[in-house]
């Protein structure tokens, strides 16, 4: 997997743009807002906040602007180390169904992950965290590679425990 390529970068720092005070254009946030649980493109108000940054030819991955613009403009509270399993994991310690959720997630087909996607971001932004958006544009491209590395590796961010493996290491 390659980091954010500029397309990509363009695209977030738009939208970050989009969710800054002096930004002129109130109804921008809004309009991408209006994508929520839509199917990624269903939503024609995005169209002028998302075509621009999507290439002459139209692509796969063009679905995943349109989904993260909407889930952006949900909650544009960026956090640039954060990823969504990490504020999943910040989440989980105080219920016990959100790991239930984060496994739904992980196995969300790519055509139904929109909605998944919709009720984490709604749930990070009632808990008030932030994620990197970068990160979450760049990973939904790989969405559907065969290995699955994007899953494998929110799975490990999610359940994964420094501190109890050196709990484990020092009973041995």
């Amino acid at each position: 997997m390659s980091t954010s390529d500029e397309r990509t970068k363009k695209f977030v720092n738009h939208l970050r743009a989009l969710a800054r005070d002096d930004n002129p254009d109130r109804g921008a946030l809004a309009d991408l807002r209006s994508g929520l649980g839509k199917p990624p493109g269903h939503a024609p108000r995005m169209h002028k906040h998302v075509v621009p940054y999507l290439g002459e030819k139209q692509s796969r991955d063009d679905r995943w602007f349109y989904t993260v613009g909407a889930l952006f403009a949900a909650n544009p509270l960026h956090d640039g180390k954060e990823t969504i399993a990490t504020c999943f994991r910040k989440i989980a310690v105080r219920s016990d169904s959100i790991a239930a959720r984060f496994t739904a997630l992980l196995g969300s087909h790519s055509s139904d992950l929109h909605k998944h996607l919709s009720y984490a971001i709604s749930l990070l932004k009632s808990n008030n965290l932030g994620l990197n958006y970068y990160k979450l544009l760049d990973d939904l491209i790989y969405w559907d590679h065969p290995e699955r590395p994007v899953q494998n590796r929110w799975a490990r961010e999610f359940y994964y425990s420094p501190k109890a493996e050196k709990k484990e290491n020092e009973n041995e």
